[in-house]
């Protein structure tokens, strides 16, 4: 062993010594499983009380900076978020978009508190968009077809595209898209656009404009009437106020 990977051994041992020292045991990973659990099941209804459980250890040490450290904890966590969603059944190109943006947005925070409620928003994002988006029996057209829809969000998508790509009719395409999920094609792009520039309002520094026009709106006062329709509320309002989709 060379003196470098010595070091490195004996800074760990030193670590585990310390905290056995200081009766402060790693978290157990029962209290990562239960948050495992929340998002593959979509749990909406536990958030609030999972949220509310205090750690049962100390969440590790992998780095001696604390802000580094925190960041470097909460990227391990989004793995594990993003991990579970798909298990849960949400697509894997909204997982990891979801994880890419959240580790991103991390990165440009400044404080340990920040990035704590940041973790708390990550779990509860991933939760509802298993909630919504997974643990669906959808056959493989259904499941093509949205999968084409999100890939494809920033570009103009017809209809008659979706259906080629999936390899049934449009006509075809569209009855049995409305009975599975509900929705109409039309408003489910409608509706995945406006998600898609909600997590861009926060999680950017892209202006109204420029979301507007990358998400394909026709224009920014329709961009804002259909974010409006969705959400609630403007997509300025949305941004001001750091809401979570």
């Amino acid at each position: 062993m060379d003196g470098m990977n010595a070091s490195a051994e004996i800074l760990r041992e030193f670590e585990l010594f310390k905290r056995r020292e200081d009766a402060q045991p790693h978290m157990s990973y029962a209290h990562e499983k239960l948050r495992y659990k929340i998002i593959t099941e979509g749990r909406i209804e536990l958030l609030d009380e999972v949220l509310q459980i205090p750690p049962d250890g100390t969440p590790g040490v992998l780095s001696k900076n604390e802000l580094r450290n925190e960041k470097n904890m909460f990227i391990a966590a989004i793995t594990t978020f993003t991990r579970a969603a798909i298990e849960g059944g949400l697509p894997e190109e909204i997982a990891f978009a979801m994880s890419d943006g959240y580790i991103q947005t991390c990165e440009n925070y400044h404080t340990v508190d920040d990035i704590g409620r940041l973790h708390h928003r990550a779990l509860r994002e991933f939760t509802l968009a298993v909630a919504e988006h997974g643990n669906h029996c959808y056959n493989r057209y259904i499941e093509d077809a949205i999968r084409y829809i999100f890939v494809h969000l920033h570009e103009k998508i017809v209809l008659e595209d979706i259906a080629e790509a999936v390899g049934i009719s449009a006509c075809h395409l569209s009855r049995v898209f409305k009975n599975a999920t509900g929705q109409s094609v039309v408003d489910y792009i409608q509706k995945e656009r406006v998600r898609a520039a909600g997590n861009m309002l926060i999680y950017s520094k892209y202006t109204m404009a420029e979301i507007s026009e990358y998400l394909h709106f026709s224009t920014q006062s329709y961009f804002i009437k259909m974010f409006k329709k969705h959400m609630g509320v403007t997509p300025g309002e949305y941004r001001k106020n750091g809401m979570v989709l």
